[in-house]
C-alpha cells in the first residue's frame, strides 16, 4: 500500500531516524546499547542509593526520582524504535500512539520539576545550612516529589484529551523514531489552535518557570560561594554542584533549542538529533555525571559491587555443599 494514500487515524507510520535500509542494522545495534548501558546505569545509582544509609538525604532523594524517571523515560520511546526496526515496520497504532506521548510529556516535563527541586535543594544546602534539616525534612521532600509527578501527569492528560478530540486527515506519516506533539498536529485537519496555545501556556511555564527557579538558586549560590574567604573553600562549595549543574545545562540547552529556538535544528536531521539529545543522550550520561564527580556514589557503589563479589562468592560455597559454614561479612551501614 501507498503509505502516502494513508488516511486512517487508526494508526501511524513512524519513519525513524532514517529511512535508508542500509542505516537500520547501525541504528539498532546503537541504540540498543544506548538503551542497555542507560538502564544499568541508572539501576546502579538507585540500588548504590539505597544500600547506603548515608545516602539516604534530600539529594539522593531526588537524584533516585530523576534515575527512576530517566529509566521509564528512554523506555517510552527507544523499545517501540528497535520493534519496528526488527521486525522491518514502522507502524505504531492510534492508542500506542497517544500512550507513547502521554508517558513523553509526564516524563520529559518530572524531569524539568526534578531538577528544580534539586537547584532548591543545594540552595538551601549552601545559602541556608543551619535551617537544612528544618527547610528540606523528608515531609517536604516526598510532598515537592508527589507534587511534581501529580502536575505532570495532568498536564500531560489535558495534551492527550484534547488531542484525542482532532481528526487526521492529511495522512499518517510521523517524520520521527517517536509520536511528538508539534508532528501530530501538523496532520490534523481540525482547528488545533487550542491545542497549540496550551502547548505554549501548559508547556512554557512547565519548562521556563522550574528554569527560572533553577537560576534564581544558583545566582545566590554564586553569591554565597563568592563570600567564602578561602578559595579551597569556594570550590568545595560549588563541587557539590557541578553534577547538577552539567545535567541542567545539557537537558535545558537541548530541549529548549527544540521547542523555543527550532531555528537552529532547521539543517537536515537537525530536529531529530537535539530531540535524540534530550531524550536518549542525558538520560544515558546523567548517571555517568552523578558517579564520576560524586565521591559519596562512588563509594556506595564501590560497596555494592564487593557486595555483589561476596555474594557471589557464597553461592560458590553454598553449591560445594559448605552453605551452613559460610557467612558473608557485609556491613549492615
Amino acid at each position: 500500500m501507498d503509505r502516502v494514500n494513508w488516511t486512517s487515524a487508526s494508526e501511524f507510520l513512524l519513519l525513524g531516524l532514517s529511512e535508508q535500509p542500509i542505516h537500520q542494522p547501525l541504528i539498532f545495534g546503537l541504540f540498543l546499547s544506548v538503551y542497555l548501558v542507560t538502564v544499568t546505569g541508572n539501576m546502579l545509582i538507585v540500588l548504590a542509593i539505597t544500600c547506603d544509609a548515608r545516602l539516604h538525604t534530600p539529594m539522593y532523594f531526588f537524584l533516585t526520582n530523576l534515575s527512576l524517571t530517566d529509566i521509564a523515560s528512554i523506555s517510552t520511546t527507544v523499545p517501540k524504535m528497535l520493534e519496528n526496526i526488527w521486525t522491518e515496520k514502522q507502524t505504531i497504532s492510534y492508542v500506542e500512539c497517544l500512550t507513547q506521548l502521554y508517558f513523553s510529556i509526564v516524563f520529559v516535563t518530572v524531569d524539568n520539576f526534578l531538577l528544580a527541586t534539586m537547584a532548591y535543594d543545594r540552595y538551601v544546602a549552601i545559602c541556608r545550612p543551619l535551617h537544612y534539616a528544618t527547610a528540606m525534612s523528608p515531609g517536604l521532600c516526598v510532598l515537592m516529589a508527589t507534587v511534581s509527578w501529580g502536575l505532570t501527569n495532568l498536564i500531560a492528560l489535558v495534551h492527550i484529551l484534547l488531542l484525542d478530540q482532532l481528526q487526521f486527515c492529511r495522512g499518517n506519516i510521523v517524520p520521527h523514531f517517536f509520536c511528538d506533539m508539534p508532528l501530530l498536529l501538523q496532520l490534523a485537519c481540525s482547528d488545533t489552535h487550542l491545542n497549540q496555545l496550551l502547548i505554549l501556556v501548559l508547556g512554557g511555564s512547565a519548562i521556563l518557570l522550574p528554569f527560572v527557579l533553577i537560576l534564581a538558586s544558583y545566582v545566590r549560590i554564586i553569591m554565597a560561594i563568592f563570600k567564602v574567604p578561602a578559595a579551597n573553600g569556594r570550590w568545595k562549595a560549588f563541587s557539590t554542584c557541578g553534577s547538577h549543574l552539567t545535567v541542567v545545562t545539557m537537558f535545558y540547552g537541548t530541549i529548549i533549542g527544540v521547542y523555543f529556538l527550532p531555528s537552529w535544528t532547521h539543517f537536515a536531521g537537525g530536529d531529530k538529533i537535539a530531540t535524540v539529545m534530550f531524550t536518549v543522550v542525558t538520560p544515558m550520561l546523567n548517571p555517568f555525571i552523578y558517579s564520576l564527580r560524586n565521591k559519596d556514589i562512588k563509594r556506595a557503589l564501590g560497596k555494592v559491587k564487593f557486595q555483589g563479589r561476596l555474594l557471589s562468592l557464597g553461592k560458590k560455597c553454598c553449591d560445594l555443599g559448605d552453605c551452613k559454614s559460610w557467612s558473608l561479612p557485609i556491613s549492615r551501614g
